[in-house]
């Protein structure tokens, strides 16, 4: 039974002009990495919600997501007017399978993402469970412009704490960086420019976990399938599990 628990904001982050990180304070209740909730606000006397990771790991005391703010949307413009102090609703229990609990063994982890579906792997990233599954990890995260590039310091510690194990690969669409591709990442895939770039190629003892456009998993799901690389379900544990981000 969905039940709704109060949280304080205590740090409105602007990333950019369009991406932000709102941390809240609340009751503490269980969640494991990669899961949603919802977070409502009262509009016009009615409540309005939408679904958002929590990029905070379950054990954490401050829970963090990352939002991208929609113009002429009903909700993101005002998470995105919040202040410390300011209240906001949240939903219990968490929602969704997109978990390392649902995803196989494996060597290699890939975690591929676009815009703030980069969030539930931040989640898992602050946990021991992928560190102590996969030989290497690597997070692609494909944005705009290079300032939507959210939580780089955490994965800089990520890749010190864990030397040699992750591999950050960003993907810059409408400006040059040096250090990022450009391109779509199903498009990088197929010329494997991608796994070029960050030294692994795709097995059969990769998994894969994709989070962010729709348009961009279909393609992905399809470039890692004529790749031999087949969907997790529970059912039949393949190599793929995605979650559409909006």
């Amino acid at each position: 039974m969905i039940q709704w628990i109060s949280g304080k904001v205590v740090e409105n982050f602007q990333w950019s002009d369009s991406v932000f990180s709102l941390r809240v304070i609340t009751e503490s209740f269980d969640f494991k990495a990669g899961q949603f909730v919802r977070l409502g606000l009262n509009v016009g006397g009615e409540q309005v919600l939408r679904a958002y990771s929590v990029a905070s790991a379950p054990n954490e005391s401050i829970l963090d997501f990352v939002i991208a703010k929609v113009e002429g949307g009903l909700l993101s413009p005002l998470l995105a007017e919040l202040k410390p102090g300011d209240e906001v609703n949240i939903t219990q229990p968490a929602g969704g399978f997109f978990t390392l609990d649902e995803v196989p063994d494996g060597d290699d982890l890939w975690m591929l993402s676009t815009g703030t579906g980069i969030g539930p792997f931040i989640s898992m990233l602050r946990t021991e469970q992928p560190w102590r599954r996969f030989k290497r990890i690597v997070l692609v995260h494909g944005v705009r412009e290079a300032q939507d590039l959210t939580y780089r310091e955490f994965i800089n510690e990520c890749q010190q704490r864990y030397p040699g194990q992750l591999v950050y690969q960003p993907i810059v669409s409408r400006e040059s960086l040096p250090e990022a591709l450009s391109g779509r990442i199903p498009d990088l895939i197929a010329s494997s420019e991608l796994q070029d770039a960050c030294g692994i190629n795709f097995t059969e003892r990769s998994q894969v976990m994709l989070c962010g456009n729709p348009d961009m998993i279909q393609s992905s799901r399809e470039q890692l399938k004529a790749r031999g690389l087949e969907k997790n379900t529970r059912r039949k544990p393949g190599q793929v599990t995605s979650e559409n981000y909006w």
